[in-house]
């Protein structure tokens, strides 16, 4: 039996205008070298270069002033080495250096694609029938870079999205790490990462329980410099850097619009990308709302799934998570305890689903497989595409398979709310595969969903068209679940 689904004629594409100034590193020896000549300029000539610097970009950023130096605050270090007091550089100078430290990146010039929506914690002054949600995509630029960006919008009673104003600034966030660790967590998590023993033994053996940041930071900075050692073991030394630097929180500016808020690839753990976030509205033990969202880390060879937490998309914390469990791709937590536990979905094989349990946010062990592929269209992988959702017949889960040609289809299945490992049904064809118009793009014949929700007894399911960009579908929710209980 088919489940009607209504695609919605509506497009979130890619604006390659939207652009950021992040810092710009070319290495020590080649800005060493460009300092040099940019010292060696004339206050005359520095101060038009600036000007012109300025004119050309000023309209393109806030405070662009302020950006360039913060990216020379950046290479104090540097400055350091080569006996240059900053004390004795002009401001003017100063956002000069900063200016050829800094990039303008696109963030969404490759792809806008893995939506994930979730109402939003305001929903005063709407009509009758209307839903403010936040709808969260992965935005892909220059490099396969990938960052969250952020769209508010209005749902009417119709099921009709219109979206507030997309600003084309970018507010920069203020980023603070976290300053001290446990030892014990620590350690595990760099056992779950492979990183050898014989490496991390020599620093950890000397720190306390409770260690700072910067001592563990020196420790291996100082080894890291020993241009001997050999490269597995520089290579476990950096992913130790790697671990100390996921740990750190995000604070938006009160007067950015969410579309100006970005979460760019902060720590090393993530220098290749922040992929397909998973936003949950979590009802706590209080009944307070929070929203999560768990992304996949990636740094070029490693992946760290990492939590995200937010009471109002200003200001967000970020956590690696721990534990056997916490591998992967494809980990989404449920939206509120069950049986006084936090529950988790997670895909730690590759191709089937699983289940978790924990007390803790951050710590998943022992996941228990409840989903594998059973029909054509999924034979190659199934995952989730997104939190689970309640109804009163059951946890509903939309799925995704991977069948022959390497195609994404979107299915669905529903659990017990008591027991989520025991499944009530599950559909036998897919609920949404891709059209002929929608096979095209930048990873072909691929739709793919990172969390939708229900408005009005209708699932609202915001989907990726072959990795460029999104729209949403909607499906009438009782029909749906008909079809999961008696379809089998």
């Amino acid at each position: 039996m088919n489940v009607k689904v209504i695609r919605k004629n509506f497009q979130f594409l890619p604006d390659s205008s939207r652009v950021v100034a992040r810092f710009f590193n070319t290495g020590d020896e080649r800005t060493q070298l460009l300092i040099g000549r940019i010292m060696n300029m004339s206050d005359e000539l520095a101060h038009k270069t600036l000007e012109n610097v300025l004119r050309d970009f000023a309209g393109r950023h806030n405070n662009i002033s302020q950006i360039f130096l913060r990216h020379f605050s950046n290479i104090q270090g540097l400055l350091e080495a080569i006996e240059l007091d900053p004390k004795e550089i002009s401001d003017k100078r100063k956002m000069l250096i900063g200016s050829y430290l800094t990039m303008e990146y696109s963030l969404e010039s490759a792809a806008f694609f893995n939506p994930s929506i979730v109402p939003d914690f305001n929903q005063d002054q709407l009509n009758e029938g209307e839903l403010r949600v936040i709808i969260s995509f992965r935005a892909t630029g220059e490099g396969h870079l990938s960052s969250i960006v952020f769209r508010r919008g209005i749902i009417d009673a119709n099921n009709d999205l219109r979206l507030t104003k997309v600003r084309s600034h970018i507010t920069p966030a203020r980023i603070s790490k976290k300053k001290s660790y446990d030892k014990g967590r620590f350690v595990k998590k760099m056992q779950e990462m492979n990183i050898p023993q014989k490496y991390s033994d020599a620093i950890m053996e000397h720190l306390p329980q409770k260690f700072e940041y910067h001592i563990l930071k020196n420790a291996v900075d100082t080894l890291l410099k020993d241009t001997s050692i050999s490269m597995d073991k520089r290579t476990a030394l950096e992913e130790m850097t790697w671990l100390v630097d996921s740990y750190y929180d995000v604070e938006f500016s009160i007067d950015s619009d969410i579309s100006e808020r970005v979460l760019l690839p902060i720590s090393e753990s993530e220098s290749r990308g922040i992929e397909d976030a998973r936003f949950v509205n979590f009802t706590e033990d209080d009944g307070t709302k929070k929203i999560y969202a768990v992304y996949t880390a990636y740094n070029g060879h490693t992946i760290i799934p990492k939590l995200l937490s937010t009471e109002d998309f200003y200001t967000f914390r970020i956590m690696p998570m721990h534990g056997n469990g916490a591998q992967n791709k494809n980990i989404t937590l449920f939206p509120r305890k069950i049986k006084g536990k936090y529950a988790m979905l997670s895909r730690i094989d590759g191709y089937n689903n699983y289940l978790m349990y924990s007390d803790r946010k951050t710590l998943w062990q022992n996941p228990q497989k409840i989903q594998e592929p059973e029909y054509p269209w999924e034979f190659t992988q199934i995952g989730n595409c997104g939190p689970p959702i309640y109804t009163e017949d059951g946890w509903l889960i939309i799925t995704h398979g991977v069948g022959p040609m390497r195609r994404y289809s979107l299915g669905a299945a529903l659990f017990d709310l008591e027991d989520p490992s025991k499944l009530i049904g599950r559909l036998k064809q897919p609920l949404l595969s891709p059209l002929e118009e929608e096979r095209e793009g930048y990873v072909p014949n691929v739709v793919y969903s990172c969390g939708a929700l229900v408005h009005h007894n209708n699932l609202i399911l915001p989907y990726a068209v072959s990795d460029y960009a999104s729209s949403y579908a909607v499906v009438d929710l009782g029909e749906l679940l008909y079809t999961l209980k008696n379809d089998q």
